[in-house]
């Protein structure tokens, strides 16, 4: 019996195309709680799910739509796992922020229809 890997999704990403005009949105608009923001991302608390504004890397991610972020607890294991079934991955598993003790890895990949999603994992150091 295979166990599933994915525990929740731990975070929605949207891509803005001015953050400070979406920040005045979703704080003022809507009433999210803003729990950080840099020059490029703000992340919002929605009941226990993350909220993740940014404004796009790369081409391929500015377009209209969500980017979900699938929670897991070894996102190397997870990448490997995955790789092994044909997962088509954009990169490997990265650190893309560091707070405090705490490292968050993500790694991104393309479902069936083209649409990019991420596995994440917070790692303790």
């Amino acid at each position: 019996m295979e166990t599933t890997m994915v525990q929740k999704v731990g975070q929605i990403g949207v891509p803005v195309k001015d953050l400070n005009r979406a920040l005045d949105f979703y704080k003022e608009k809507l009433g999210l709680s803003l729990l950080f923001n840099t020059d490029s991302m703000a992340f919002f608390e929605c009941d226990g799910l993350r909220l993740m504004l940014s404004l796009p890397e790369k081409d391929e991610f500015a377009h209209s739509s969500s980017v979900i972020y699938f929670q897991v607890t070894n996102i190397k294991d997870t990448y490997k796992h995955l790789v092994g079934k044909e997962v088509i991955f954009i990169d490997e598993p990265h650190v893309v922020a560091k707070m405090g003790q705490t490292e968050t890895w993500m790694v991104f990949f393309k479902d069936t229809e083209d649409n990019t999603h991420a596995f994440m994992s917070e790692v303790q150091v």
